[in-house]
Formats: C-alpha cells, sequence, structure tokens
C-alpha cells in the first residue's frame, strides 16, 4: 500500500512540475515580448508589434497539415503611427493582462476581458472590438487565448469512462471520472487543462445536438460501444476542440462526428477535422483523422428521413463550400453535390420517426462500422 501511496505522490508530483513549466514557458514569453518594447524604447524607437496578417491573401490551405495556416505576410503595429495608436495600446494592454491572468492562474471569458479594460481605463467600443486584439495576441504569439486563461463561455458537455485530474489552483491533484454525472461535465477551463489519466473507451463520438447527447447518455452508448460521448453543442467551441484534440494525441483514441444532415453539420465535421480560416494562426486546435459519419445527404435517401426544405442560405453556403479545397474530393464533394441535388434537409432528430432508439440501436451501429473504412 506504501508503495502505491508513493507511486501516485510521485506522479501528482510530475504533472504539477509538468503544468508549471508550460505556465513558466508562457510567461516567458510574454515576457518577451514586453522587453521588445522596452528595447524599442531604450534605442529611442517607437514600441511596435509584429503580426502576422490574417487577411483572406495570407491564409493557405496546407495539405501536409490538413490545415489552413497563414503564410509569411506580416505587418507592424506601431505607437508611431496615430492611426495603430490606439489598437497597440489595447494589444500591450491584452499581454499585459494574459500575463496576470497566467500569473495568477485565474480563468476569464471573452466578456470578462472586456469589462475588464474599463478597469484600466483601456477603451473598446463593443465587446467584438475586444475579441479581435484577444485574436491579435494569438497571431503574435502562436499561442491560443486558453492558454492565457482566457475561455469562452460554456456550452458543450462530455460524458464517459475517463479520469481526469485537475490542475487548477485549488484542485490540484483531485480526480474524476467523467461518467458518474448522468448530464455529463461541462467542458470548461478546468476539465480542459486537467490531465487525462485513464480511460476504457476505445473511442469518441462527437455529436452536434445536446438532446441526442442524453439519448445517447441513457442509452449508454458510452458502455455499449465503449465510448467516450462529447456534446459540441452545433459548431464546437475552442475548448472542445482542443478536448478532442487531446484525446486524439494523448489518449491514442479515434473521433468521430455525428451532425445534423445538412450544410451547416458537414462544416462542423469539417471545422473539428481541419480547423477554420478564422483561427488558421493556430495549429493545436484540429483533428485531421477525425472522420464525419453522418448524416450524410446520401443517409437522407438511403433511411428515408423526413426532410425540410433548404433555404436561400443553405444553398449559397453548399456553393460557397465547393470553392474550398477542402471540399472538392471525396465524401465531403459528394455529399455536397447530393445536398443541391435534392435541396433538402435532415436532423439527428428525424431517425426517431422509426422509434427513439433507431439511432443508437440501427444507425449508430452501422455507422461505426462503416469508419473503420474511410
Amino acid at each position: 500500500m506504501k508503495t502505491n501511496d508513493a507511486k501516485e505522490k510521485s506522479r501528482i508530483k510530475e504533472r504539477k512540475k509538468k503544468a508549471d513549466e508550460k505556465q513558466k514557458s508562457i510567461l516567458e514569453m510574454l515576457k518577451g515580448h514586453g522587453a521588445k518594447i522596452y528595447d524599442d524604447l531604450d534605442n529611442g524607437q517607437f514600441p511596435k508589434f509584429s503580426i502576422p496578417s490574417r487577411s483572406v491573401g495570407n491564409i493557405v490551405y496546407d495539405k501536409k497539415l490538413r490545415q489552413y495556416i497563414l503564410g509569411n505576410n506580416a505587418a507592424l503595429r506601431s505607437s508611431r503611427n496615430s492611426a495603430q495608436l490606439r489598437s497597440f495600446t489595447q494589444l500591450m494592454w491584452l499581454a499585459f493582462f494574459a500575463n496576470r491572468l497566467t500569473h495568477e492562474k485565474k480563468s476569464s471569458t471573452l466578456r470578462d476581458v472586456y469589462y475588464s479594460s474599463q478597469a484600466f481605463a483601456i477603451e473598446f467600443e463593443d465587446q467584438s472590438e475586444s475579441d479581435n486584439i484577444i485574436v491579435d495576441l494569438e497571431a503574435v504569439t502562436s499561442k491560443p487565448r486558453e492558454d492565457f486563461h482566457i475561455f469562452p463561455e460554456e456550452r458543450s458537455s462530455i460524458f464517459g469512462d475517463l479520469t481526469i485530474e485537475y490542475t487548477i489552483p485549488g484542485y490540484e491533484g483531485k480526480s474524476m471520472n467523467l461518467s458518474n454525472h448522468p448530464d455529463g461535465y461541462s467542458i470548461g477551463p478546468s476539465l480542459t487543462t486537467a490531465e487525462l489519466v485513464d480511460t476504457s473507451a476505445e473511442i469518441v463520438i462527437a455529436i452536434e445536438k445536446g438532446g441526442l447527447f442524453t439519448r445517447f447518455v441513457e442509452e449508454q452508448v458510452d458502455k455499449k460501444f465503449k465510448s467516450i460521448i462529447i456534446n459540441t453543442g452545433g459548431q464546437a467551441p475552442r475548448s472542445t476542440r482542443t478536448l478532442l484534440k487531446r484525446l486524439h494525441d494523448e489518449m491514442k483514441l479515434p473521433v468521430i462526428v455525428l451532425t445534423d444532415g445538412d450544410v451547416y453539420g458537414e462544416h462542423i465535421a469539417m471545422v473539428i477535422k481541419s480547423g477554420s480560416a478564422n483561427a488558421a494562426h493556430l495549429r493545436e486546435l484540429t483533428v485531421p483523422d477525425a472522420k464525419w459519419v453522418g448524416v450524410w445527404a446520401t443517409d437522407i435517401e438511403k433511411y428515408k428521413l423526413p426532410t425540410i426544405p433548404m433555404t436561400e442560405s443553405d444553398i449559397k453556403r453548399c456553393y460557397d463550400l465547393q470553392k474550398d479545397p477542402r471540399y472538392q474530393d471525396g465524401v465531403w464533394k459528394k455529399e455536397l453535390d447530393v445536398f443541391l441535388r435534392l435541396k433538402r434537409k435532415a436532423e439527428l432528430e428525424a431517425f426517431s420517426k422509426y422509434g427513439l432508439t433507431n439511432i443508437t440501436d440501427k444507425y449508430l451501429p452501422q455507422k461505426l462500422e462503416l469508419a473503420k473504412s474511410l
């Protein structure tokens, strides 16, 4: 027993060391950017930031990485330029605020950042302006805002046999199994940053709808298919995409994605797989091996699902995605073509036409088997 206790203490110590090293790395990086500001002043120059361009012309699809990335173009934001002085000051303050959050291990939301700026007499016209400055800081540092303890509102959840160990202050070393609560656990800062300790699961099922997530829990999909179930709540928040990537990379679990049978569902799956142009400045949010298994446009015909007509906006979105290089071959192209031919769409709940558990009893097993060949 003493040997086991010693091993457990050693394990906790090692994980704390790892978390501390990450914090130290972030703080040193921010300190380095701050030091450049002082260097500019010492050299009699106006302080400035070099920011990778996030313009459409500088966003390219990297086939090797299987995601969008930024090209080599960059722009200077200088305190010398009166037109840039406002955004320069905002960015410098945000770097200071991120440093404080990281140093104190405090969490903040995007909304918090907007209001916190007012305590320092830093003006943002609205939250969208402060959100843009946060993206600028990500681009400058090549680090996601979550590394600076800035998180979105929680709206996704997870359920299944996964033991985690918290790393946030006050909870270090405490563990939790995520199958203990039938409503699942919100994917927030504490869970996103927790150590992933152990699981008996063999696959992760990411599902777009909260209602279906509850159904999957009720029908014990986690046990029947040895899975971890994640409700993405529509377009998966970045914290959820980060967790999906960690489950794939650290726990070696394949990821499959189930969405509504429409063009937006197809894109939700693609964003999990290869990111978005908006986050082209980051490379830690994608699961390139993730597989979209439905609901496909061809499933609408195959399973004779109840449908609703596509709107003009849906159709326009299909044509927009056809121009995206990621949708120009394989299942991605085929299903877009079928959506445009049918001009109909179907929700995941449409399977209830055949009974409430049809989706878990019939459709899901077929798709899991199909996923092996994709």
